[in-house]
């Protein structure tokens, strides 16, 4: 089955946009195939600012997230895998979605619910209530 994480960051991104808010994504530079400018990354991450005045072409397909975006007044273009997204937030209230660090760790599925069996031999009774 194909990660949801690519599905839910255009997801969020679009709402935040939708709402006039300025999104931003926090990625682990740490990750391989991530393409970031490297002065930029502090503790192995880099937040990237991703509202539509801020980049140019972006992309945000299942298998590759890029863009265009100036940092100091240069011109990056930049590359990740969506695994490497940690989260996508707002700049203005800080709303947003974070994803487990660890994207191998996926949580256990609820168990499947008990149907009740049947009492008194399984045929429904109804009662005329005056």
């Amino acid at each position: 089955m194909t990660s949801s994480r690519p599905y839910l960051i255009r997801a969020m991104y679009e709402w935040l946009v939708d709402n006039d808010l300025t999104p931003y994504l926090v990625v682990d530079a740490s990750r391989d195939h991530v393409e970031v400018p490297t002065q930029y990354i502090e503790e192995g991450r880099i937040v990237l600012n991703v509202g539509p005045s801020a980049v140019r072409d972006l992309s945000l397909a299942n298998d590759l997230i890029s863009f265009e975006a100036r940092f100091g007044g240069a011109a990056h273009f930049i590359r990740l895998p969506p695994d490497a997204v940690l989260g996508v937030y707002a700049r203005e209230n800080q709303k947003g979605m974070w994803f487990a660090e660890d994207s191998s760790e996926q949580p256990e599925p609820p168990p499947e619910p008990q149907t009740p069996s049947p009492t008194g031999g399984g045929k429904p009774a109804l009662k005329i209530v005056k």
